[in-house]
């Protein structure tokens, strides 16, 4: 075992992750049940070994809380309990040695060090800091993060969507092992596992009734707001932006707290006012002369991730855009109107905005070429490779239709002879 030691929950969570914990129904009744009281350390539970592990209601709530937070509709969080259940029996301070590769893997997804660098480097998952110390992997927070950002790579591997099996049997033995025999076995156990879950229910995050051992606080709610996830020049714009004031002041919102729209599972979208303000505020301030369309932006967005502001599916982002894109895009190429730091960026509407304006502006000049509209919605969503204009498909039909819903909102000026 690793010559680290944890014996509680405070030794390896962050205060506002300890206080996602006990605003979790079942976890809070478990600790309470168990003589824990809320605003002192809580015991980790140890097995006769003396180790550290979760046990299965608190991995329930860990994994939730990393959806709900980074990964909502992109990974299924009975997903991660499983997988963590084969892979370290939900012990914190799990180690496993491969004799071919000479690696070892660690904590309760088990995570090898330099995938979780890699995750970190050049795919942007940095919310929980990992400053080159590959001790901080036994994190529970940590780990479970970096497993379903690396099961999240997976389920778009080489841009083809990629179905559950294929997912668990890769994060077992790798890409090349997704469907060889030796991880049918894992995939087999895997199903099984997640049969034997505790029943997962919608996470409330009311407040909950009071208790005489401890008084329950909801998980805090973060970037509910338009005004936590933009700047207040691009809310000066949104709120001088008419249709948008008019339908802001309608709903009874204020300056300084402008409520987002969220659907029955609480993820967060624009309205279609508010999708299209943002792209008129992004092409008009820095791609004027590229001759590009809100509408088309629109649109895309619309097909691409349905208007939902953290992405959907295997698309991060109010435009689907992912980090390494996003990032080329700001080194490379020069679009530096906003920061890309991170891929919590791109959930930011005005910075994926940007970025995927920036991505549709270099996929019409592909390869030094004007290229029409089908060329680039198809590379847009497919990678400009995968282009088959001789075939039109029902993304492209949807896309029409999304196109003339948002042209019908507010015509464009005539005589123009864009093609975007």
């Amino acid at each position: 075992m690793a010559s680290v030691s944890f014996k509680y929950w405070n030794d390896c969570v962050d205060p506002h992750d300890l206080e996602a914990m006990w605003a979790d129904p079942d976890v809070r009744a478990e600790w309470l049940n168990a003589g824990e009281t809320k605003g002192s350390k809580v015991h980790l539970s140890r097995d006769p070994d003396g180790q550290p592990y979760l046990t299965q209601i608190e991995m329930k709530a860990v994994a939730g809380i990393i959806v709900r937070r980074h990964f909502l509709s992109q990974i299924d969080s009975d997903m991660l309990c499983a997988i963590a259940e084969l892979e370290s029996d939900r012990q914190l301070l799990a180690t496993r040695y491969n004799k071919k590769s000479k690696e070892v893997t660690m904590g309760i997804m088990q995570i090898l060090p330099k995938t979780a660098d890699w995750l970190v480097s050049d795919l942007g998952y940095r919310t929980y800091e990992l400053a080159m110390d590959s001790k901080l992997l036994y994190k529970p927070f940590l780990n479970v993060y970096l497993g379903a950002a690396y099961l999240k790579w997976l389920s778009n591997y080489e841009q083809k969507e990629r179905s559950e099996e294929f997912m668990v049997r890769a994060y077992k033995g790798g890409t090349k092992k997704a469907t060889h025999k030796s991880t049918l076995p894992f995939w087999r156990s895997y199903l099984s596992v997640k049969e034997t879950l505790p029943s997962r229910k919608i996470f409330d995050v009311n407040p909950l009734p009071p208790s005489s051992s401890a008084s329950a606080v909801p998980e805090k709610k973060v970037n509910t707001t338009w005004d936590s996830r933009t700047s207040a020049e691009d809310m000066e714009e949104m709120w001088n932006h008419p249709s948008v004031s008019k339908e802001w002041i309608k709903s009874g919102e204020k300056k300084g707290h402008v409520r987002l729209s969220h659907d029955t599972e609480r993820r967060p979208y624009l309205s279609r006012v508010e999708l299209r303000a943002v792209a008129d505020v992004i092409i008009s301030k820095y791609f004027s002369t590229k001759q590009l369309k809100p509408t088309v932006m629109c649109a895309v967005s619309e097909i691409v991730t349905m208007r939902f502001i953290e992405g959907i599916g295997q698309r991060t982002g109010l435009m689907g855009i992912d980090y390494p894109t996003a990032r080329w895009l700001y080194k490379d190429l020069g679009y530096k109107s906003y920061e890309v730091e991170s891929v919590e960026d791109l959930t930011k509407p005005f910075v994926s905005m940007y970025f995927g304006a920036a991505y549709v502006v270099w996929l019409s000049e592909y390869e030094g070429r004007e290229r029409n509209l089908q060329f680039v919605v198809q590379a847009y969503l497919s990678g400009p490779q995968n282009v088959n204009l001789q075939e039109t498909g029902p993304m492209w039909l949807k896309f029409e239709e999304a196109l003339s819903r948002y042209e019908d909102l507010k015509r464009e000026a005539a005589g123009s002879c864009t093609i975007l």
